[in-house]
Formats: C-alpha cells, sequence, structure tokens
C-alpha cells in the first residue's frame, strides 16, 4: 500500500507551521484532563478541581523536558555535541518513558506540596495517559515517522523514508494497543472496583505501567529502529531501547499490583 499523502503541517498561523504532531501534544493535555475530571469523579472526588487544574502546567514541563532528556538515549552523539539541543523541540525527538518519568517527577513534587496521596493521584494520570499515546502515535503515521520492519501482509505500507519496502504501519498498532486497548483496560478496571470493591491507590497506575509495558515488549518486534544508536543497540544485544527501556515499568507494575498500599487519601 502506498503512503498516504498527508500534510505533516495541519495549518499556519502568523506564517508559524502548526504541525499535527504539536496540535496531538495539545489535544491530549486537554482531553486528558477532562478524563482525570471524570476519573476523579468516579473516585469520589478525592482533589479538587482547581487541583487538578493548577498541575496542568507541571504536567506539560514534565512531558516536554522529561520527553527530550529521555530522547538522549536514542541520539546521545547529538546530545553530547550540542547539550542545548535537549531544547530544539520543534525539530522533533521526544521519548515516551523520558516523557513518564517527567510527570512523575512533578506530579511527586506537586504532591508533596499539596499534601496528597502520591499513589491516587499518578492513578488519574494513568487513565488519561492512553489518550495522549493515541493521539501521539497517530501523529507520528502522518509524519511517516517510527514505522515498522519490512512485512509481506497486505497492509504494509510504503513508507517515504523506508525505502520501496512495504512496512509494517506500527504506528497504527501502537495508538490501538497502547492507547484505545490500553485506556478500555484501565476503565474496565475503575467501572469494576466502582461497584465491587475499594480501589487501593496505585492499582490503576499498576495496570498501566503492566499493561503498556508488556504492550510495548511485544510492538517492538516489529517497529524498525528509530536511530542508529538504537540500531546499534539491537544488532550487539537484539533488544531495542524500547524494550529495555520498558523492562521496569513492568517490574513496577506488577510490585505496584501486588504490594500492600497503607496511603491514605486526602483532599
Amino acid at each position: 500500500m502506498p503512503f498516504p499523502a498527508i500534510d505533516p503541517i495541519a495549518f499556519h498561523f502568523f506564517g508559524l507551521a502548526i504541525y499535527w504532531y504539536a496540535l496531538a501534544y495539545v489535544v491530549g493535555i486537554l482531553l486528558g484532563f477532562r478524563c482525570m475530571l471524570a476519573v476523579n469523579a468516579r473516585l469520589g472526588e478525592p482533589f479538587s478541581k482547581d487541583t487538578l487544574e493548577s498541575f496542568i502546567n507541571w504536567a506539560i514541563v514534565g512531558i516536554i523536558f522529561g520527553g527530550r532528556l529521555g530522547h538522549m538515549f536514542y541520539e546521545p552523539e547529538a546530545f553530547c555535541n550540542d547539550p542545548l539541543y535537549v531544547f530544539a523541540i520543534r525539530q522533533g525527538g521526544m521519548s515516551f518513558h523520558g516523557g513518564l518519568l517527567g510527570v512523575l517527577v512533578v506530579a511527586w513534587v506537586f504532591s508533596r506540596k499539596k499534601c496528597l496521596c502520591f499513589w491516587r493521584f499518578v492513578d488519574l494520570l494513568a487513565v488519561a495517559a492512553p489518550i495522549g499515546l493515541f493521539l501521539g502515535r497517530l501523529a507520528n503515521f502522518v509524519n511517516g515517522e517510527l514505522y515498522g520492519r519490512p512485512t509481506a501482509l497486505p497492509w504494509g505500507i510504503v513508507f517515504p523514508g523506508g525505502g520501496p519496502t512495504a512496512r509494517h504501519p506500527s504506528q497504527l498498532y501502537e495508538a490501538f494497543f497502547e492507547g484505545l486497548i490500553l485506556w478500555s483496560i484501565l476503565w474496565g478496571v475503575l467501572c469494576w472496583h466502582k461497584h465491587k470493591a475499594p480501589l487501593v491507590p496505585g492499582r490503576l497506575t499498576g495496570v498501566f505501567a503492566l499493561g503498556y509495558g508488556v504492550m510495548r515488549e511485544a510492538l517492538e518486534c516489529v517497529r524498525a529502529p528509530d536511530s542508529l544508536f538504537n540500531e546499534a543497540v539491537f544488532k550487539t544485544l537484539h533488544i531495542t531501547l524500547g524494550q529495555i527501556l520498558s523492562l521496569p515499568l513492568i517490574a513496577i507494575g506488577f510490585w505496584l499490583l501486588y504490594r500492600e498500599n497503607k496511603c491514605t487519601v486526602r483532599r
């Protein structure tokens, strides 16, 4: 299948090109906030709306700087040659694992400052995260980046930067599994506990960490290494950076699901 001719630029605003990728982040954050409000309501509103609104700017900082710093693992040479490359946001390059860590760090600081239960607060973020993942992967597809490995399957796509060979549309796989499916699982767990049993703080976070980690491990098997360094790692270790970075998530997910959480929820 030929790659659909989609312009990565959504529109121009006073001469500034606005990309679909940037819009995916903006819409993802807005929809994620609405999702957090819905989860908060189902949990009996442990946090006020003002508290959640005040976290938006914190989350943006964590996503952007965490994502850029995490991208260092994929292009270490670029960052070593120019440390200011971390601020070159418009040149692209964001790491989900780095963005996740960035959000967790600012969430911990925010929770300490506001005297909130950290794990309960992160539970709200866990349910909202797949929304951003879904939109982000769709934007990756529009950009023709992060495509998969060669395939003979009928839905293989010839990407502009991937040569003449048809490849797995791995961005769409990830949008479906890490976005729609993972969000559905998390919402299902939330609804089940709403009617059956109290939801232990950290349970949703554990489901997200384990679910995302397992899905990313599997989908990396059809995704092409997205940098020279990642390709070198794969040739040496037969495992990608995405798989390496997802292993701690799986471990944390198991730990959160089986630990005894004594966190007290506070408003």
